[in-house]
């Protein structure tokens, strides 16, 4: 269990200091984390209005942040290049989740021309039961992504990497308001970019 926390720890230290040192991306991140616990709540009462928000809200803030207002190039935090982080990336790195996005906005234009979703299932009703298939199918994609995700990591390293991954993705949101509750308030104080001492003078 040492071992496993651990690594889960190793994880969370590089996500942080290769992909968040823009207070613009720290902020959306707080945001973001905030709307996903909201989701997470509504996974029990509501699975398709879950789908939309942590869609909608959450991942839209979140990469966001990374695609936007997050530095490229030459990382002179850590002293590496941007495509050795890619490289090394655990989970979805930019050009996974361009893939990702891609099928994410291609859906609601299938289910829009191709309501029964070519026969399998029923077609809906109205406004309302188009965003709710819309939202199943977010949702049925969110957990093939993060599936998918499992699978290769399983497959290029070991089970473990994957399940440590997937514990990772899964508390982030709780994660992220405990790590990044303040960045708005650097960043209204001018603060484009947190200096990260801790990550300068880390042995």
């Amino acid at each position: 269990m040492n071992q496993l926390l651990q690594e889960l720890q190793t994880l969370r230290w590089d996500d942080h200091r290769y992909y968040h040192q823009s207070r613009i991306n720290q902020s959306l991140h707080f945001v973001s984390a905030i709307s996903f616990v909201v989701a997470y709540v509504l996974l029990f009462i509501d699975p398709p209005m879950a789908a939309i928000v942590g869609w909608c809200v959450s991942m839209v803030t979140r990469q966001s942040g990374h695609f936007f207002f997050e530095p490229r190039g030459f990382d002179h935090v850590n002293q590496v290049t941007d495509e050795y982080k890619e490289e090394v990336k655990v989970g979805y790195n930019m050009q996974r989740k361009t893939v990702l996005l891609a099928v994410w906005l291609l859906i609601p234009a299938v289910l829009w021309f191709e309501p029964s979703l070519f026969g399998l299932i029923e077609p809906a009703e109205g406004v309302m039961g188009l965003l709710r298939d819309v939202g199943s199918a977010w949702l049925a994609l969110a957990i093939v992504g993060l599936a998918f995700r499992v699978g290769q990591l399983w497959k290029q390293d070991r089970a473990r990497t994957g399940f440590v991954w997937l514990a990772k993705i899964l508390t982030d949101p709780f994660h992220d308001i405990a790590l990044y509750h303040r960045a708005p308030l650097h960043l209204l104080r001018g603060e484009l970019l947190d200096p990260m001492p801790h990550v300068r003078h880390r042995p």
